[in-house]
């Protein structure tokens, strides 16, 4: 049981990676794709996460996993803020001196 729900949280996981991708593919806008990163790098990172105390429970790794997640999140939420933001002065830069 546990391997089957470990399995299926990493297909997940791999069709989650493939949606972004596809989506990444498709959208024209660079701030369109930029939600298409941070989807799969918050989906991926939840399915590890979930997978490791599935396989483990409260233990050691996985509660490491859960630190590294939550720091990639933190580090990925910034930075995806300041690519959108460097974006939008790049695009507009008219509007966004007022």
């Amino acid at each position: 049981m546990k391997a089957a729900v470990i399995d299926g949280l990493l297909a997940v996981l791999v069709l989650s990676t493939w949606l972004g991708v596809l989506a990444f593919l498709r959208l024209r806008n660079t701030l369109d794709r930029l939600h298409c990163v941070t989807f799969v790098n918050v989906v991926c990172g939840l399915c590890v996460v979930v997978a490791a105390f599935v396989a483990d429970g409260l233990a050691d790794r996985p509660l490491k996993i859960l630190v590294l997640a939550v720091v990639t999140l933190i580090n990925g939420a910034g930075l995806s803020h300041a690519v959108g933001r460097a974006l939008w002065l790049r695009w507009m830069p008219e509007q966004a001196k007022e």
